[in-house]
């Protein structure tokens, strides 16, 4: 008894000292070359979405929207999510058969508690770059949940290039606005009647492209308005017809007609004076705005 106690005392001390303090243990996670997987998830005007599967971890997403400027971005949606904050190192692996090729680092990806990590434009298309030529993008941290492992998740390259061509025409063909660019909208009218102003019609047309495709659109709110000149209840009408042609035009487009609501206030809440041609050209308007949950 008297020398297992002995022994429990030194190991205590060996461990406290760092003696007998365990390996690290890598977990590693990648598909193999049989489960490799890329997948074009999403491929509308209005969003393109590249999906990887890596098994047993989670997945890398690629995604960018319609914009007035093309943007990208990276996630790697972990199944179990970070329990603490730390960093992971992004390394650019060269496959075995390229011998001598060197591992190039990309970047540091912050994480953070319960979300999955993500990286900038800049960074994403690096990682696209990578892949094109044949490399593994791989996330290197420390585990949160073992004090003695380390995470090592890479992607596997193969059967990229297929995808990648696909992913890359849905980006070409991504519309030049987003629902941000066209959520609140005037439309102006020429004098006396119910035609749209040439530019507004372009404007129309832009939203009906984009409704097309968004279906998560919750509502649609159409207020028309007039100029002062006629009679207010004629004025009234005239800005309730306005508001009526364009939300069949909505409808025509696709839009559920319960999602749209509409109201015509005549003459009342001009925006500018009525007293001059460029004033009342810009009181007769509809303002449309849409709303997401």
């Amino acid at each position: 008894m008297r020398a297992f106690a002995l022994f429990i005392s030194v190991s205590l001390s060996l461990v406290a000292s760092g003696s007998l303090a365990a390996p690290t243990q890598w977990r590693q996670y990648s598909a193999t070359i049989e489960q490799s997987r890329w997948l074009l998830s999403e491929n509308s005007p209005i969003h393109c979405q590249l999906e990887h599967e890596i098994p047993n971890f989670g997945k890398a997403v690629f995604r960018s929207s319609a914009g007035k400027a093309l943007n990208m971005d990276f996630e790697l949606a972990m199944l179990r999510l970070p329990d603490n904050y730390g960093l992971a190192e992004v390394l650019s692996v060269p496959p075995h058969w390229r011998a001598g090729e060197r591992t190039k680092s990309v970047a540091s990806m912050k994480l953070l508690k319960q979300f999955n990590g993500d990286l900038p434009k800049k960074t994403a298309w690096t990682l696209l770059t990578e892949l094109e030529q044949g490399f593994s993008p791989t996330f290197y941290y420390a585990d949160w949940h073992s004090p003695y492992d380390k995470v090592v998740a890479a992607l596997n390259p193969v059967q990229f290039p297929t995808q990648y061509q696909a992913f890359s025409q849905c980006l070409s063909a991504l519309l030049p606005y987003s629902f941000e660019d066209i959520a609140f909208t005037v439309l102006v009218y020429e004098s006396g009647g119910d035609q749209l102003s040439r530019e507004s019609r372009r404007r129309l047309s832009q939203i009906a492209d984009y409704l097309r495709y968004d279906t998560e659109i919750e509502s649609i709110e159409l207020q028309g308005y007039t100029d002062s000149f006629g009679g207010r209840w004629m004025n009234e009408q005239l800005s309730i017809k306005r508001a009526e042609n364009i939300k069949a035009f909505f409808v025509a487009a696709g839009v559920a007609e319960d999602r749209i609501q509409i109201e015509g206030f005549g003459e009342r809440r001009h925006v500018a004076s009525n007293e001059t041609s460029l004033g009342r050209a810009v009181n007769r308007r509809v303002v449309v705005q849409m709303a997401k949950p």
